[in-house]
C-alpha cells in the first residue's frame, strides 16, 4: 500500500489505498490515531489543506475532489475533478487555488472563492503522479508517468513551459521550498533531485537504495526528508 500524510498543527492527516483518513495527534510523545475521515471513494491518493487549517481537499480515485470541514469531519462539497483517479494535489498560500493533477493526463486549477467552477485544465502527454504551486511566483511544476517533469507560468500572456529530464522512471513526490528558489523530486528510479525555479537547473542529485516514495522539506528549508521503498527515511541537510 502507498500512503499519503500532510502535517496540520501538531497532527498527521494520513490517506492512501483505503477509503478512510486517519487523524494522528502528534504532541503527546507516541503518535496516535485521534479521528477518521470516511469518504466514499476506494482510496485517497493526495491531500491538501488550506492556509488556516479548518478544510481539507483530497484527491479521490473516482477522480473527485472531497472537500472536508476538519473540525466536524464532515463533508461539505466536492468537486467533479478528473476522468480518471485524481492523484496530486497542492494549494496556493494565499488559499484561493486548488491545482489537482489526475491519472488522465491533466492538471486542474480551481477558484475556491467560487468552487463549482474550474478555472483551467492544461493537457499533459502523460499520467500526472505529483505536483507543486510555487509559493513565491506563479510557477506549477508536475511529476509524470513518463519520467519528465514539466513547470509551466499559469499567468503568463504567453505559455511559458520547461521540461526537465533526469530521473529514468515515474517521479512520484514533488515538494517546493518555502522560499520557492528551488524545488525536489523522488522517482521510481532511487534518485532524489533538487532543482532551480523555474529553469530547472540541477544542483543536487542522491541515489538511494529503494524507489524514493515521497519527501518533504522543513518550514526553514534547512532540511529534506525522503521515504523509499525499503522502509528507511532518509534525513538531509541543506547547506547553502
Amino acid at each position: 500500500k502507498q500512503w499519503y500524510q500532510r502535517r496540520v498543527r501538531g497532527s498527521l492527516l494520513v490517506c492512501g489505498e483505503a477509503p478512510t483518513l486517519s487523524i494522528w495527534d502528534l504532541t503527546q510523545g507516541k503518535p496516535r490515531i485521534t479521528g477518521e475521515i470516511k469518504s466514499a471513494a476506494p482510496a485517497c491518493y493526495a491531500v491538501a489543506i488550506s492556509p488556516d487549517n479548518k478544510t481539507c481537499f483530497s484527491c479521490c480515485s473516482d477522480g473527485n475532489i472531497a472537500v472536508w470541514d476538519l473540525h466536524n469531519r464532515e463533508l461539505i462539497n466536492q468537486f467533479q475533478g478528473h476522468n480518471d483517479g485524481a492523484s496530486c494535489t497542492d494549494i496556493s498560500t494565499d488559499g484561493t487555488k486548488l491545482w489537482t493533477g489526475g491519472l488522465d493526463n491533466t492538471v486542474r486549477s480551481w477558484d475556491l472563492r467560487e468552487p463549482t467552477q474550474k478555472l483551467e485544465t492544461y493537457d499533459f502527454s502523460s499520467q500526472i503522479f505529483s505536483l507543486g504551486y510555487c509559493p513565491k511566483d506563479d510557477w506549477v511544476a508536475v511529476g509524470m508517468e513518463s519520467n519528465s517533469i514539466e513547470l509551466f507560468n499559469v499567468n503568463s500572456t504567453v505559455t511559458e513551459r520547461y521540461q526537465l529530464q533526469k530521473h529514468e522512471s515515474s517521479v512520484l513526490s514533488l515538494k517546493f521550498s518555502s522560499g520557492g528558489d528551488w524545488f525536489v523530486t523522488t522517482g521510481k528510479d532511487n534518485q532524489m533531485n533538487i532543482w532551480t525555479t523555474p529553469h530547472g537547473y540541477s544542483i543536487y542529485q542522491a541515489v538511494e537504495a529503494g524507489s524514493v516514495l515521497g519527501c518533504d522539506i522543513s518550514d526553514d528549508d534547512r532540511y529534506i526528508i525522503t521515504g523509499s521503498g525499503d522502509k528507511k527515511a532518509t534525513l538531509y541537510e541543506v547547506m547553502y
